[in-house]
């Protein structure tokens, strides 16, 4: 049985990025049929993102590289993705992500912003060894208050493509 792990990056709890990512990981889920997901929020790892051998970072990297389908959210900081999550990156082994399907998603204030950071989140997660979906999902500006439907016109725009 195939596995989704959404992961957020933003660094802060309750944020426009993994809402926009979990209700992703829940309409994927719920298409599947089994409902089922598993959420990595760098948020709550805090500072055992640092600590070599932190149990809930550990239990983090390993639900990504188990994954088959990994939704990877974060914030556009100046134009690239968030530090919080180039750090967790980092801590996996080359080609760990081999044979997950990988969608970046990406919250910002303005368009260009956006494009940057998911261009360079997608060469670091093929970097990892994902296959990264060919356009990822960007919400900028005023589309952050309608997350329900910038989701659900990313999956539409998905359809003709089979999700694990």
């Amino acid at each position: 049985m195939s596995s989704i792990v959404v992961i957020s990056g933003h660094p802060d709890a309750g944020s426009n990025t993994l809402e926009l990512a979990t209700i992703v990981g829940e309409r994927v889920a719920a298409a599947r049929g089994d409902g089922t997901f598993t959420t990595v929020d760098v948020a709550e790892l805090g500072p055992g993102l640092l600590t070599p051998a932190d149990p809930a970072t550990d239990r983090a990297l390993q639900s990504a590289q188990d994954a088959t389908l990994l939704i990877v959210a974060t914030p556009a900081w100046r134009s690239t993705f968030s530090g919080a999550l180039k750090v967790l990156l980092d801590r996996l082994p080359a080609n760990a992500l081999a044979g997950v399907l990988a969608v970046p998603v990406v919250t910002a204030d303005r368009q260009e912003q956006a494009d940057l950071a998911e261009a360079s989140l997608a060469r670091v997660l093929s970097d990892l060894g994902a296959e990264v979906v060919d356009f990822g999902l960007t919400a900028v500006g005023s589309e952050l208050a309608e997350l329900p439907t910038v989701a659900g016109l990313y999956l539409a725009a998905m359809s003709g493509f089979t999700l694990p």
